[in-house]
């Protein structure tokens, strides 16, 4: 099957001209288990040669591995092909454990001077803060950010998992380009306060999780057992019994997206293209083949009864366990 041409939109009413779909590398850098860094280097080209221009790392992800993996693959390729989405504030311990955010101005130009060295850029196009810091202001962060454009360093503020309030107060000290949170079928928070005023204010929405940590495909069987160092080996929703429940609601997919020629997880990034234009889908693939999977979804047409059959098979008010564990439950101000 050919796939279609990538749509560009402009990113929010600010931001840059992004394709629908972007690339999120995290899973190149072991969140999911073991990755191979020649894959994911020939995934990143093949998703740029297909017209995919958006990538979407942190700098904490695999402490500066992604980075430096993101950095070789486009090195041969002009500057402005691509669009990278960084975020910051993450500290890692040598062993991995999570060690809190910092937000802190003085401390995300120096998170921005290394990744800029590893991804071997000049300029970084979105900065955002992966989760907010509650010692620093939100207006302390966005300001230090805005200074870092004016001194050509980055071109667009970005925000990651924060609520409504946090928002307002970010958009009145600069211009955000986008907001990226978790956003599917199955995750649906954010349709009842933080779309409205993101779409009031012009800020766009990179909606990752669209599969839900690979839920939403057809990956797993009940009593699927993961790696200690895969992230899934510690979320609720793919824990016991949550997992089985879970697997009901795919399976009902199943049927639907057979009927379409489909996967599920082309279904699911079907559904979620058809939520806006403002809506720019960051799907994690760290393969070549689940790459073009993810890009067959743009083949999927889907028509209001189709929606409604989707969308009654799945309804998010079904799903078993959190989308995160309790403790990072507690750090999204997007949950408060």
């Amino acid at each position: 099957m050919t796939t279609p041409k990538i749509e560009t939109v402009r990113l929010g009413r600010t931001g840059p001209e992004v394709s629908r779909i972007g690339l999120g590398a995290m899973g190149m850098s072991g969140m999911y288990g073991a990755a191979d860094d020649v894959e994911s280097t020939a995934t990143l080209h093949a998703a740029l040669d297909s017209g995919l221009n958006l990538i979407d790392t942190g700098d904490f992800y695999g402490a500066g591995h992604n980075e430096l993996l993101i950095g070789k693959a486009i090195a041969e390729r002009p500057r402005e092909d691509v669009v990278l989405s960084v975020k910051f504030g993450g500290l890692r311990a040598p062993d991995g454990a999570w060690g809190g955010v910092d937000n802190r101005p003085v401390a995300l130009r120096n998170f921005l001077t290394y990744s800029l060295r590893r991804l071997g850029v000049d300029y970084i196009d979105i900065y955002r803060p992966a989760r907010l810091d509650p010692d620093v202001p939100i207006e302390d962060t966005v300001g230090a950010i805005a200074e870092l454009i004016e001194a050509g360093y980055v071109r667009h503020v970005g925000l990651s998992e924060v609520g409504a309030e946090t928002i307002r107060r970010a958009a009145a000290v600069h211009p955000i380009a986008d907001l990226q949170i978790e956003y599917s079928l199955i995750s649906r928070g954010i349709e009842t306060e933080i779309l409205p005023v993101c779409r009031e204010l012009g800020t766009g929405i990179t909606a990752y999780g669209v599969l839900s940590r690979g839920l939403l495909s057809d990956s797993f069987q009940p009593g699927t057992n993961f790696a200690a160092d895969d992230f899934r080996a510690h979320s609720p929703r793919f824990q016991g019994d949550n997992l089985d429940r879970n697997l009901e609601l795919v399976r009902a997919l199943a049927a639907i997206a057979a009927d379409k020629g489909a996967t599920v997880a082309q279904l699911a990034i079907a559904w979620a293209l058809t939520r806006g234009a403002d809506i720019v889908l960051v799907i994690g693939a760290r393969r070549r083949t689940r790459l073009t999977e993810t890009l067959g979804a743009l083949n999927i047409s889907l028509d209001a009864d189709e929606l409604s059959a989707i969308e009654a098979a799945a309804p998010a008010d079904q799903v078993a366990g959190e989308r995160y564990a309790s403790a990072q439950m507690a750090m999204l101000d997007s949950e408060r």
